[in-house]
C-alpha cells in the first residue's frame, strides 16, 4: 500500500514571482498600457531630441533628455499602469479573492512590486538603447545612483498608483491617473527640468521632478542627487502609510 503524499504551497518567494512574472506578461500583451509605458515615452524621446526642445542648456539636449524620459517611462509603469490594473481588480473582486489565496495580501504586493520592475528593467534597456542610438553618454560612474534613482522612483509611484486604486472608483483612478501622468510629465519636473529660483523650486518637492533631478545628476555629473533622493523615499514613505491606512480590498 503506497504512502499518502503531501503537497505543500510553494515558498512566499515563489508564489511572488510566479505572480510578479504573471503581471509582466499582462502588461506585455496589453496594447493600451503598452502604448502608455513605452512607445510614448520613446516617441517623446525622439521628438524632443527632433525638436532640439533642450538645445539652450549648455549640455547635449540628448542628455538631458534622455534621463528624463526614463523618468516619464519608471511613472507610467508603476503609477499609470499598476493604478489602473489594481483599481479594476478591486472593483470586480479580483483583488480581494486573491488575497485570500496561499499568495496573501503581502504576496500579492509584492508580486505587483514585482511586475513594475520587470517592466521598468525593459524600459531601461529600450529607451537606453534608442537614447545611446541619439548620442546619449552618460557618465559611467552615475549608473549605479542612477538605477537607485529609478528602484526609489518605481516604490514611490507604485504606492501612489495603489494607494489612489484602493481609496478611489476604477474610473476615477483611470483618468486621475492618466492626467497626473501628462500633467506631471509636460510640467512636473520629469522630462524637462524646473527652475530652482523662484516660488517654482517649491515643484521640486513633487515626485516627478525629485525622480527627474535624480536621474538627470547621476547621468551627467556620475554623482547622486542626495536631496532628490531623500524626497523621493519620504513620498515612498507617506504613501505607503496611507495606503496601509485606507487602502481598500473591495
Amino acid at each position: 500500500m503506497s504512502s499518502p503524499t503531501h503537497s505543500y504551497p510553494a515558498s512566499l518567494a515563489r508564489r511572488v514571482l510566479a505572480h510578479g512574472l504573471y503581471e509582466t506578461g499582462n502588461v506585455l500583451r496589453n496594447g493600451e498600457q503598452l502604448l502608455v509605458s513605452l512607445i510614448l515615452p520613446v516617441l517623446v524621446l525622439i521628438g524632443a531630441h527632433r525638436l532640439e526642445l533642450l538645445s539652450g542648456t549648455g549640455v547635449p539636449g540628448i542628455d538631458v533628455i534622455t534621463p528624463g524620459v526614463l523618468a516619464l517611462a519608471v511613472m507610467a509603469s508603476a503609477f499609470t499602469g499598476q493604478g489602473i490594473a489594481t483599481g479594476f481588480e478591486r472593483q470586480y473582486g479580483v483583488l480581494a479573492y486573491l488575497s485570500t489565496t496561499p499568495l496573501g495580501p503581502a504576496g500579492l504586493i509584492l508580486g505587483k512590486a514585482v511586475a513594475v520592475m520587470g517592466v521598468v528593467v525593459i524600459q531601461l534597456l529600450v529607451i537606453g538603447a534608442v537614447g545611446l542610438s541619439l548620442g546619449w553618454s552618460p557618465q559611467p560612474a552615475g549608473l549605479p545612483w542612477l538605477l537607485l534613482g529609478v528602484l526609489i522612483g518605481a516604490a514611490a509611484f507604485t504606492a501612489l498608483g495603489l494607494l489612489l486604486a484602493g481609496t478611489v472608483r476604477a474610473e476615477a483612478t483611470l483618468a486621475v491617473t492618466n492626467v497626473v501622468w501628462v500633467l506631471l510629465g509636460a510640467a512636473g519636473g520629469s522630462v524637462f527640468p524646473l527652475s530652482h529660483d523662484g516660488p517654482g523650486a517649491l515643484l521640486l518637492l513633487l515626485p516627478s521632478a525629485a525622480l527627474g533631478e535624480s536621474l538627470r545628476q547621476a547621468s551627467l555629473t556620475g554623482l547622486p542627487a542626495l536631496i532628490p533622493l531623500l524626497i523621493l523615499a519620504g513620498w515612498t514613505l507617506l504613501a505607503v502609510l496611507a495606503a496601509r491606512r485606507w487602502f481598500r480590498w473591495r
